[in-house]
């Protein structure tokens, strides 16, 4: 099958190059279609995401021009990487309508507290950043600070409606096995409690691989017992490097389609100018 990717961050987030770089990338690598995923601009400062709106509108202007001077060549299509902290971060439609985007894929990577106006991030390179903000905002219990990202992740599906669900257990990531078991009841009825709202509202599951080319994660995103529900289930998947540089747009694919194909999977959700299909690979 032709490969494709719609989780892509360039240089106007925290991606290491222009967007022609990465289409061209893609091209040789002979892909048939690639999204651009910035990651939207957020009303803090940080050094990971689109600078305002501003900066949002020159971005997707590039996109669009590419689509014009690669038609023929390849397909590609403008999207973000939407964060979601309640009460904060603007809502998904607000941007949608704003850039005209094609799709948008929502993701947690800041955890908000209720009572709490400090931000728990729980992604990144550095493990000391996850045990440090959970220890400011959850002290030693482990179980809500973990229960309360899947709750948020539930609340995005729910009231902002994404297309795609971003690395959807990442909060196992910096984890190692030293807080919590994967198997334990309570986290299980976590993440079966998330699985059957994405299965009610339709939602898209990617199936990420930048956890494992990039040495943070022995699994993928979601890893093999959540993907084996989310077979059960009839969710749809898509696949995604989550790529930062352009070489990173098919890392770990091809090992990917295997663990699918083993679990069950025998198609996944491709973008068109019409909107995701569901096909065969």
């Amino acid at each position: 099958m032709k490969l494709f990717n719609f989780h892509t961050h360039c240089h106007y987030c925290d991606g290491s190059s222009a967007p022609v770089d990465y289409v061209e990338e893609a091209i040789r690598q002979g892909f048939e279609a690639l999204g651009f995923s910035s990651h939207s601009p957020l009303p803090f400062s940080n050094k990971f995401a689109l600078q305002g709106d501003e900066k949002l509108l020159t971005y997707a202007d590039e996109i669009r021009q590419l689509k014009i001077t690669f038609q023929g060549q390849i397909s590609l299509y403008l999207g973000l990487e939407l964060d979601f902290v309640p009460g904060i971060t603007k809502p998904f439609e607000y941007f949608r309508s704003l850039a005209g985007l094609d799709y948008t894929i929502g993701g947690v990577h800041l955890i908000k507290k209720p009572d709490q106006d400090v931000l728990w991030f729980i992604d990144g390179p550095l493990q000391q950043t996850y045990d440090e903000g959970m220890k400011l905002l959850f002290g030693a219990d482990v179980r809500s600070a973990i229960t309360t990202y899947w709750q948020q992740v539930r609340e995005m599906i729910s009231s902002q409606k994404p297309n795609v669900v971003a690395h959807l257990d990442k909060i196992k990531m910096h984890n190692k096995n030293r807080y919590f078991d994967e198997d334990e009841t309570w986290y299980v009825d976590q993440t079966d409690q998330t699985l059957e709202l994405i299965k009610k509202t339709g939602t898209i599951v990617e199936v990420n691989t930048r956890g494992i080319y990039k040495g943070r994660s022995e699994e993928l995103f979601p890893g093999i017992t959540i993907l084996k529900k989310i077979h059960q289930l009839g969710i749809p998947v898509t696949i995604s490097a989550d790529a930062h540089r352009p070489e990173e747009l098919s890392a770990y694919f091809e090992q990917a389609f295997l663990i699918l194909k083993s679990i069950g999977f025998d198609r996944l959700m491709f973008l068109t100018s019409k909107g995701w299909i569901e096909r065969p690979f």
